[in-house]
Parts: C-alpha cells; sequence; structure tokens
C-alpha cells in the first residue's frame, strides 16, 4: 500500500533547517558557562544561570508558537523566527556585561523557541500522516547530529580562536536558514469555523496547550529531567571517577548509535504501534543509567553511553510522534508546542533540583536514583497511554484479520478496513 512520499523537498529542507538551529544552540551550550567565567570573573553558579536561562527563553517561545501558529501559518512564524534568530544571535556582541549578556540568552532562547516549533510543525504538516512515526525520527536525528556537531565545533573554536569566531561561524548558519526557508513552499493548515469560534472567545488553557498531547508530553518531563543530570554533570562527574577521556567521547557515541537504530523506529512505530518501542527503550534506559552511575572504568561508561543512546534517544523521537498522532491535523502546532514545552521543562528544571541532591547522594547516588525515576515511568506510560494504545493495537490486528478473512473468501469486507 502507498503511504505517501517521505522525502519531499519541504521534508529535507526543514529537517536542514532545524540541524543548523541545533547546531548554533549546542555549540553555544558548551561555551557560554566557561566564556562567562572568563570574561565577566563569575561564579560557575552564575554562569550556569547565563547558560539555563536559554531554556527559560525557549521555553516561552514555544508557548507563544503554539497559541498563534494555527492562525497564522508554520512558514510566516518560521520566517519571523529565523529573522529574530538572525538578530538575537548577532545581539550577543552587544554583551558588554553580565545583565546585557542574560537578555541576548532569554531573547535567543525565545527565537529558538519559535523556530523551532514552526520546524516541527511544518514537518508534521508534511509528513504523510500514516508514516508520522517514521518521518519524526528522520526529523528528530538532527537534533541529535546538532547536538554531536555543534559541541564539537565550539569547543574547536574555544581552543583555536575566541568566542567572537563561535558568534561569527554562529550568524552565518543563521543567515543560510532564513534563506534555505524562502525556497520551501508550505501550505496554510486553517482552523476549522468551529475552532475559530472558540479562539475568538477570550483566553483559555486550550489555546496554548493542546491537551491530547498532555499525557504523553508528562513522560517526556519526567524522562527529560532523569537525563538532565548527564546532561549538566556529565564533565564534573567523569573528572571526581578520573574518567575525563572516556566522557569525552560520551555524546559522540551516544549519537552514533541513536542514529543507527532511529531510522528503524519510526517504522516500526508505524506499523506496530508505539509500545513495541517505549517499553524496551526505558528499560534499555534505565539499564544505560545503572552502568553510569556505577562506572569505574572508560569501556563502562562508553556502554552506558551505547545503553542511553539506544535508549533514551529513540524513546524521545517516539514520544514526539505519539503527541502529533494523538492531535487533530488543525492543531498540529499545538501539540508540537505541549511536547517540547513538557520535556524542556524536565531538561531546565532537572539540574537545579537535582543540585540540591549532589551534597547528600554524591553523583553516584544521584544518578542511581535516577534509574529508579525511569523505572517509575515505565508504569506512568503504562498508566497514561500504553494501556489504551494496547487496546487500539488489539483492534486494528482484529479488524486485519477479519479483512483478510473476507478477502479470502471474496466477501465484500463492509466497513472492516485495513489500516
Amino acid at each position: 500500500m502507498n503511504k505517501g512520499k517521505l522525502w519531499t523537498k519541504e521534508f529535507t529542507l526543514v529537517s536542514l533547517i532545524n540541524f543548523l538551529i541545533m547546531m548554533v544552540y549546542f555549540s553555544l551550550i558548551v561555551t557560554i558557562a566557561p566564556y562567562t567565567v572568563e570574561e565577566f570573573n563569575v561564579s560557575t553558579s552564575i554562569a550556569g544561570l547565563v547558560s539555563g536561562i536559554f531554556i527559560i527563553g525557549s521555553l516561552i517561545g514555544r508557548l507563544i508558537t503554539g497559541r498563534i501558529i494555527q492562525d497564522k501559518g508554520s512558514k510566516k512564524i518560521l520566517l519571523v523566527g529565523l529573522i529574530f534568530f538572525i538578530i538575537t544571535t548577532a545581539l550577543y556582541y552587544t554583551a558588554i556585561n553580565l545583565p546585557l549578556l542574560l537578555i541576548s540568552r532569554l531573547l535567543h532562547g525565545i527565537a529558538v523557541g519559535v523556530a523551532s516549533t514552526a520546524a516541527g510543525t511544518i514537518v508534521a504538516q508534511v509528513i504523510p500522516r500514516k508514516r508520522q512515526g517514521e518521518g519524526i525520527s528522520y526529523f528528530s536525528m538532527t537534533a541529535i547530529l546538532g547536538s554531536a556537531i555543534g559541541p564539537f565545533i565550539g569547543m574547536l573554536f574555544m581552543r583555536n580562536s575566541d568566542f567572537a569566531m563561535i558568534l561569527l561561524f554562529n550568524l552565518i548558519l543563521a543567515i543560510i536558514c532564513l534563506v534555505i526557508s524562502f525556497t520551501m513552499n508550505i501550505p496554510m493548515y486553517q482552523l476549522s469555523n468551529k475552532n475559530q469560534d472558540k479562539g475568538a472567545k477570550g483566553l483559555k488553557l486550550s489555546h496554548f496547550i493542546e491537551p491530547n498531547a498532555v499525557p504523553i508530553s508528562f513522560v517526556a518531563l519526567i524522562i527529560g529531567f532523569a537525563y538532565s543530570g548527564i546532561m549538566s554533570f556529565l564533565s564534573i562527574y567523569t573528572e571526581e571517577i578520573q574518567l575525563v577521556e572516556a566522557g569525552g567521547l560520551f555524546f559522540p557515541v551516544y549519537a552514533i548509535f541513536v542514529l543507527i537504530l532511529r531510522p528503524f523506529t519510526g517504522k516500526w512505530m508505524d506499523q506496530k504501534g508505539p509500545n513495541i518501542i517505549v517499553y524496551p527503550c526505558l528499560i534499555i534506559f534505565a539499564l544505560g543509567m545503572l552502568l553510569f552511575s556505577q562506572a569505574d572504568q572508560g569501556v563502562t561508561l562508553l556502554v552506558a553511553a551505547v545503553l542511553i543512546g539506544l535508549g533514551y534517544g529513540n524513546f524521545i523521537s517516539v514520544v514526539q510522534a505519539i503527541a502529533i498522532k494523538e492531535t487533530p491535523p488543525d492543531r498540529v502546532g499545538l501539540a508540537t508546542s505541549t511536547y517540547f514545552i513538557s520535556y524542556e521543562s524536565g531538561l531546565g528544571v532537572g539540574p537545579f533540583l537535582l543540585g540540591f541532591l549532589i551534597p547528600i547522594t554524591g553523583y553516584r547516588g544521584l544518578f542511581l536514583a535516577m534509574v529508579f525515576v525511569i523505572l517509575v515511568s515505565i508504569l506512568l506510560y503504562y498508566i497514561l497511554h500504553g494501556k489504551k494504545e494496547r487496546v487500539s493495537s488489539q483492534s486494528r490486528e482484529k479488524k486485519k484479520l477479519i479483512s483478510k478473512k473476507l478477502i479470502s473468501y471474496n466477501l465484500p469486507q463492509s466497513g472492516a478496513s485495513i489500516e
């Protein structure tokens, strides 16, 4: 059965835009804190604030975008977001003191939130409905590539040049994104009259959040919280356990093994449903976190990176696809925004809250505690989505079986359809 073409010009170009945005994002994430300490002679906690305020800005941008994108159109919002992205990238050059740097980071985060939410919405619109899982998996690979290449380039510039060169490189990437966006032809997805009438009457939570996407997005928040400790404390942890060299290879190894499995998980989800992916991914993630918490050799740490890549890295793309599939087509923008707001809230709030536990548990104890958080999330997924998905999957299989039997007897199928 023809499920529709996936690799269209629009899908390819918006994926490229997302990759470049993520490169800018992650190249700054790894360099802004040491730059702040060196340039303004502040503590590491203040440098962490400069780094983390970006995520607050991103959440603000996603919240705003989720509300207006369905009225204004995803391409128009992408163009506005990318123009703002260029302006805020250039704004770093004016950050001659700490308050200005904080403002620049906040505004830059808003720009990234707007542009990346619009890009995610466009992808959901151009992917054939029956290939959502596969398409989202390929699209999310661009973020994985950006998270691996961005930090590498950022650190390369920091060692061989200065922060101004990083900004120039990022500014060029931002301009390239805008140029690419002008070549895309994205259809306008209008709201139904019913939804337009609702939108005209004041402000409601449903104007900013997609209710159908909330349950699965909450699971993403918990898993993002569990992972945030690795993202924030990896360098300190590996220095403490004297595995700095292996720590430097953690994210490249993680990214490689996400990319190996990612093309297949989307197809399996479309064919068999998300449960067949989600449960194994969460179990593998828990095992990876357990190894990570007890690592005393470089090879153990890198095996943990493999397991975390296979588990966490593939879980995140499947959850995003679930959020979109649960949502009517005219509210895909809100679903995308809801998912990222929840997920990034876990990533953003996690380091702050986990920081209070470190003096009590130590780093090993902290990461061991995250194993239990992941195991609890398995039960949470079952309650919020997995149980319903299991019933839906059984219903689909029954319909397919009935259809096959009717076809074998050359009988009319009377409403039994092959999905």
